[in-house]
């Protein structure tokens, strides 16, 4: 037990210290708000689906499309569970704010915090689950996700199909159920472009949280309470939920690190986009991304723990 929570938790401060230097980047002026914008598309358009891809290059025997299908109904599940209980959340806030903190209290950063995470804790065999887990939370976030914060007049079916984590899900299991390859050069500057994921997105949201008033961070009630769910309750509902099926232990730990993780980047960007309350949904990302340091490890020892009861 103590050395699982030695894993994640020196995993976790080593994203801490990358977001450090991001953080500290922001406040000498070294990054504006619109190079973080230019980066966080380029993670967005490029990176991101340059992982998805070299996760599914493996060799397509039973055991890894099992794999794939477990992680699959697992992550689906699970998001099910979490747009379930969105809809009970912050009952007594005013509009404005009631669809930001669902939001945040259930979305979780699954690919700039998440893959690096995963990726750092549990290794190379973990990815596929992970990327699973990020496809499906793009699918749910720009469908329910959009329509929790904004309203039903917010779906788009074609920014869903457009969206570069969908688009790079698709090409990752194509290449898995055809056995396909890219060329060699091809494919090692895929590779290399994924390589970038890490320090890219934990400097991008140090940045960002370089940009945000931390006063009004620490003084809001009401984001304690987004973050205590976010970061307490989704992980441990999550373990429970899963917990019955025995699923590969791989896929179950990678779950609750993903459940884990802080309140998404996408808040403040879709909060931005609809004209809600912006500066709120920083302030939830900012206090979320603090606070799982302490939570983070936590939920992953629990997940091993549960893992091999």
């Amino acid at each position: 037990m103590l050395e699982a929570f030695s894993v994640v938790g020196g995993s976790v401060l080593t994203l801490f210290l990358l977001m450090s230097a991001g953080f500290l980047f922001g406040r000498l002026g070294l990054l504006s708000g619109e190079t973080l914008s230019q980066v966080s598309r380029i993670l967005l358009y490029v990176v991101t689906p340059s992982i998805m891809i070299t996760s599914f290059e493996v060799e397509r025997t039973p055991a890894s499309q099992g794999q794939l299908v477990s992680a699959l109904a697992a992550m689906t599940g699970v998001y099910v569970v979490y747009m379930l209980l969105s809809q009970l959340l912050f009952p007594r806030e005013g509009e404005e704010h009631r669809g930001i903190l669902r939001f945040a209290a259930v979305y979780g950063n699954a690919g700039f915090m998440g893959l690096p995470l995963i990726q750092s804790a549990l290794g190379q065999e973990a990815m596929m689950a992970a990327v699973v887990g990020l496809a499906v939370f793009n699918t749910v976030t720009w469908t329910q996700g959009r329509a929790l914060m904004g309203g039903r007049r917010e779906l788009s079916l074609k920014k869903l199909a457009l969206n570069p984590g969908i688009l790079g899900f698709a090409a990752g299991l194509l290449l898995f159920f055809t056995g396909w390859r890219l060329p060699g050069p091809v494919d090692a500057a895929v590779g290399y472009l994924g390589s970038m994921n890490t320090p890219l997105a934990m400097v991008v949201i140090g940045g960002q949280m370089a940009q945000t008033d931390l006063r009004k961070v620490f003084a809001t009630g009401k984001l304690y309470l987004a973050s205590a769910v976010k970061l307490l309750g989704i992980p441990l509902i999550t373990a429970l939920v899963l917990l019955p099926f025995r699923i590969d232990p791989v896929i179950y730990v990678a779950a609750v690190i993903l459940a884990g993780c802080p309140t998404a980047g996408a808040t403040s960007l879709f909060a931005q986009s609809m004209g809600r309350d912006a500066a709120l949904a920083a302030q939830q990302v900012t206090l979320s991304t603090l606070l799982c340091l302490a939570t983070l490890p936590a939920a992953a020892v629990l997940a091993q723990l549960l893992a091999n009861l």
